[in-house]
């Protein structure tokens, strides 16, 4: 029984009170009461209890069969779901189900009872861990989907800058001649040698940390013995305190002596000159004595030089070997240095009297070949030493004419310490079976250098030089970017006493041959330098070199530290740095010290890089055009100067040795 409130209603002479629980009031009679106001107030809370006790006796009785609240929008889903399983559908549904990420289980509860339940959630059914591993599923192929989005980029990048023209002879073109076959010679290994396995060829190239790409693999070789080079090479290389081979020695060498086309990297310092020059030498001491050559004949070998001191070197080593050949009864052999700077007479004299060797710049080689002073009918061995730079840099179109100069098929040879692969596949065109010999990665740095990096504002570089260079005793390289640099670079180190001379594109060629004699036999304490002294120069006893700036290209870097640390000696490298730098080639630095194991400064340590976790994918680190370790070709700094340099129609760099004085 309720209880009511406890009112009173007036009916007559008698008083009724509310709130007693034994009063059963009827409605009738709360009609017939006096409509006064407190009356129809009385009335409707009455009215409006009794419904309410109704309401709740119904709830209570229905208890059992109680159904929650379904939202339309899913109500509509089940009716779909029932519909289309009334049609036979529902197979279907499931499979489409359980490849979805989104829907996870039923709708309606559970998998087997779809038209019933409540949906507790997609992922009501798995585990946390499960949960864990999917969505770490998800986000690694998303990464992956990331990943190859920036590689179909790059390959894009990669095809527009490609080279369109093979490096081949337009005749060679026109009549589609194709060499499938390299050059036979006469050169075998010895028996002993080729009896063992291949496995056995294997270990010995692990050893020495020496990777070789291509079909057939000559077999390494690591004695001079092996390589049968006459007493008198074998004796001039003991004078020059070389005994055993390195590691680019011992499969380069082979390699070159069975004929075939070769693509050699190896760091600075390595021995690269060596590999080239002995079997051209043995190539054309076999061709003098089959059939000696006679005025106006040759050349048999070409080595194509970047620069002039490079190209100079290159001939000296080849005159000294060739020295001890004569001395010992062998056949004279002639070489002859063809670079701009020098008079054309005594070039002509030893071309006429028949030479088996050319060493030359592009520029000097091609106004003699188009002038006709000589010609390569004959011609059999061509090396482009350094050739990614010349072929990177603005002389491919000089490179691709001279080998529309040859009239036959002859053996190639490609060196250089940073070779990225979009040369290293441009080049594959011209190569025949080629035989990549590679020790170490592209473009890395010697670890027989220290490389020092240090924080120099601008206006304190030149004071601070001379605080670098009581670091260590002389002979000590100083490289500048500029040539006006140089000039206030040496002008101020003479000022304090310092013996010190300098080269540049801009001087001659006679002021720049006599400032590296000078330096190389030790007159000279100090060489500053641009970039036309980086490249391929052999300076075995230098102990510190300093980059005054740091250069554009981290490639350029890699060539200046590496004139210090040669042939095994240790060096030292300091590099001055400011907020002046580009910071792409800062992020390159870092890493190529990261690489080399070597001490990061604090300010290169805190820069990073948005897209850092993309430096190494697709199999390659870092940028496919340069080799830099510190961005990707997207980004890449040599890239955007080369195309904006095509289309300013600037000239080429001081170190590509091709101002006018090279004509």
């Amino acid at each position: 029984m309720l209880r009511y409130p406890a009112v009173e209603i007036s009916k007559g002479p008698r008083t009724v009170p509310w709130g007693t629980p034994e009063v059963t009031l009827d409605v009738s009679d709360v009609e017939s009461c006096t409509t006064t106001f407190w009356v129809r107030s009385a009335k409707k809370q009455f009215i409006h209890r009794l419904k309410r006790r109704e309401r709740e006796e119904s709830e209570d009785s229905n208890e059992d069969d109680y159904v929650p609240y379904i939202p339309i929008k899913q109500r509509k889903k089940l009716k779909v779901r029932q519909a289309e399983k009334r049609l036979g559908r529902i197979g279907l549904l499931k499979e489409q189900e359980a490849g979805s990420t989104s829907e996870g289980t039923s709708e309606g509860g559970n998998e087997g009872e779809e038209d019933e339940g409540v949906n507790l959630g997609p992922k009501s059914k798995f585990s946390l861990l499960d949960q864990h591993s999917d969505l770490k599923r998800k986000a690694e192929a998303r990464k992956e989907t990331a990943r190859e989005k920036i590689l179909k980029e790059e390959e894009k990048i990669l095809e527009s800058v490609a080279e369109k023209k093979a490096l081949m002879a337009v005749s060679e073109l026109a009549k589609g001649i194709e060499y499938t076959d390299p050059i036979k010679t006469g050169w075998r290994a010895p028996g002993y040698i080729l009896k063992k396995s291949e496995h056995e060829h294997e270990k010995v190239r692990k050893k020495y940390h020496i990777l070789v790409e291509g079909e057939d693999k000559p077999a390494p070789l690591t004695a001079f013995r092996e390589m049968k080079f006459p007493k008198p090479i074998l004796h001039g290389l003991k004078k020059k305190g070389i005994q055993h081979p390195t590691p680019i020695q011992i499969q380069g060498i082979p390699a070159v002596l069975s004929g075939r086309d070769m693509i050699g990297i190896a760091f600075t310092g390595s021995g690269k000159t060596l590999v080239f020059t002995l079997p051209i030498i043995m190539f054309c001491l076999e061709q003098e004595k089959r059939l000696p050559f006679i005025n106006n004949e040759g050349p048999y070998g070409l080595i194509i030089c970047p620069s002039r001191e490079l190209a100079k070197q290159t001939n000296e080593i080849i005159a000294e070997f060739c020295g001890y050949l004569e001395k010992d009864g062998f056949p004279p052999l002639r070489s002859a240095l063809c670079i701009g700077g020098l008079p054309l007479n005594p070039q002509l004299e030893i071309i006429k009297r028949g030479v088996h060797i050319i060493v030359a710049t592009p520029g000097r080689l091609m106004l003699m070949l188009e002038k006709k002073m000589f010609v390569l009918d004959i011609c059999r061995y061509l090396v482009l030493d350094e050739a990614d730079r010349m072929i990177d840099m603005g002389f491919e179109e000089d490179v691709r004419t001279i080998f529309s100069y040859f009239k036959g098929q002859r053996q190639t040879l490609l060196f250089s310490a940073t070779m990225p692969k979009k040369i290293q596949n441009f080049a594959r065109s011209a190569l025949v079976k080629p035989v990549t010999v590679n020790v170490g990665r592209a473009g890395a740095a010697s670890l027989d250098v220290i490389q020092e990096v240090e924080y120099v504002k601008q206006e304190a570089k030149i004071v601070y030089i001379l605080e670098c260079l009581q670091k260590t005793a002389p002979p000590v390289l100083v490289f500048a970017e500029k040539k006006q640099d140089v000039d206030a670079i040496h002008e101020y180190l003479l000022l304090k006493g310092v013996e010190a001379v300098a080269i540049h594109g801009g001087k001659d060629q006679e002021e720049r041959t006599q400032s590296i004699d000078q330096f190389r036999k030790g007159d000279k304490d100090v060489l500053v330098a641009t970039d036309v002294a980086s490249k391929g120069l052999d300076f075995p006893d230098i102990k510190h070199v300093i980059n005054y700036d740091m250069p554009e290209d981290i490639e350029n870097y890699v060539h200046r530290i590496g004139r210090t640390g040669r042939c095994g000696k240790t060096g030292t490298a300091t590099t001055f740095v400011n907020n002046g730098n580009d910071e792409t080639v800062l992020l390159d630095l870092k890493h190529l010290l990261i690489e080399a194991k070597q001490k990061v400064p604090p300010f290169l340590a805190a820069k990073e890089l948005e897209n850092e976790k993309y430096l190494n994918i697709g199999g390659e680190a870092g940028c496919s055009y340069c080799g830099g370790l510190g961005h990707r070709i997207a980004e890449c700094p040599k890239l955007e100067a080369l195309q904006s340099k095509q289309v300013a129609g600037i000239g080429r760099r001081d170190y590509l040795a091709n101002s006018s004085a090279d004509y």
